[in-house]
């Protein structure tokens, strides 16, 4: 067991190589993309393009989309 205390930026250095070697570039992209931090007010941007859609409404149109 190695108990050396290496630098967060080692350590990510390493997993990013063996992510790449093990799965692939697109996969390791794709993986890490999940734990990035997002832009921007998405409750802010969301009732901009929502307004005030009741949950009757939203599940209304939802169905008829279906359709």
């Amino acid at each position: 067991m190695n108990t050396e205390t290496r630098p967060i930026s080692e350590i990510s250095r390493r997993a990013t190589h063996i992510l790449f070697k093990e799965m692939g570039v697109v996969e390791t992209i794709r993986f890490l993309n999940q734990f990035s931090v997002g832009r921007g007010d998405y409750t802010k941007e969301r009732e901009k393009w929502l307004g005030d859609i009741s949950l009757d409404d939203a599940i209304s149109q939802i169905k008829a989309g279906k359709k």
